[in-house]
């Protein structure tokens, strides 16, 4: 499975952006696709994910109500709608894929085995 990420790029603060993540293949290879960012400096963090089975998300708390994850199946993959950003949100964002992660461990990076290149979003204050 190869991921596609697209859709970073410079906002101000309080502004939109919309990441897309596409893979390579139909995801019924995969139980999850998540996305994770990491600022300089600072260790790779959960961001939202989706389980397929279910199509149970998770969301970390510092993007709770204002991120939504949404199915692309068109795609095959996911596209992740950003609002309110602010200024501690800019990071590279990285979409991940994986097989067999049950729900306890679906914020681990250590669960995906298939990872996008990064694209990098920035907000301005």
């Amino acid at each position: 499975v190869q991921l596609q990420a697209c859709g970073g790029g410079l906002v101000q603060a309080g502004g939109s952006l919309r990441l897309s993540c596409a893979a390579s293949s139909r995801t019924f290879s995969t139980s999850a696709m998540a996305w994770f960012r990491q600022a300089p400096g600072k260790e790779r963090e959960f961001v939202v994910a989706i389980r397929w089975s279910g199509s149970r998300i998770s969301y970390a708390d510092s993007v709770k109500g204002r991120f939504t994850l949404y199915r692309d199946n068109a795609k095959n993959g996911v596209y992740l709608q950003m609002n309110s950003l602010k200024p501690e949100d800019t990071a590279v964002y990285y979409c991940a894929a994986g097989g067999g992660i049950i729900q306890s461990a679906i914020r681990a990076p250590s669960s995906y085995a298939y990872w996008g290149q990064g694209t990098l979003v920035t907000v301005s204050s």
